[in-house]
This record gives C-alpha cells, structure tokens and sequence, in this order.
C-alpha cells in the first residue's frame, strides 16, 4: 500500500524538477532575440536623438563655425554603441 502513495510522490517530483530546470534555463526562442534587437535598437536611438535635438538648441543659442547638431548626432552614435556593446556583454555573460 505505501508504494502506491510514495509513486505518485516520485512523479510529482520528477515533473517539479523538470519545470524547474526548464524555468532556470530556457531554450532559445524567437521572441527573446526580436527583445534584444529592440534593447539594442533603442540604446542607440535614444541618444543619437538627444544630441540632434541638443545640438538643435545649441545651434540656435551659440553659433559656431561648426554644426552642433552634427557634432553631437555623431557622439550619440557613438555613446550608443558603447551601451550597447556593454548591454551585448552583459548578456553574453548571463549565458
């Protein structure tokens, strides 16, 4: 009689455990790659727009032989890319 109860028991068990190694290391899936292309996208975008729009200001307010606007759409770009090949790093090293 007890091994009928312990046998439900060990497949309960069995099956917490495979949730719980699925739910700690997930396969890969289509819509966490989309995820990162957007994460990646966007701390790009983000600060390449911030400089155009403060290099718009300044333009107008300090007028300089050279262009604000292009000066600090370039240092977007490049502050950009810097987060995200940090963000990139972070999670090669998650895996």
């Amino acid at each position: 009689m007890t091994e009928k109860i312990d046998k439900p028991a060990n497949d309960i068990a069995r099956q917490a455990g495979r949730m719980k190694s699925n739910r700690d290391s997930p396969g890969p899936s289509p819509l966490r790659g989309i995820g990162t292309f957007g994460m990646i996208g966007w701390s790009i975008v983000v600060p390449t727009v911030g400089g155009a729009f403060l290099g718009l200001w300044l333009d107008r307010i300090t007028p300089q032989k050279f262009s604000w606007t292009l000066a600090l759409i370039l240092a977007g770009v490049v502050v950009g890319g810097f987060i995200a090949a940090a963000w990139m790093n972070k999670e090669g090293s998650d895996k």
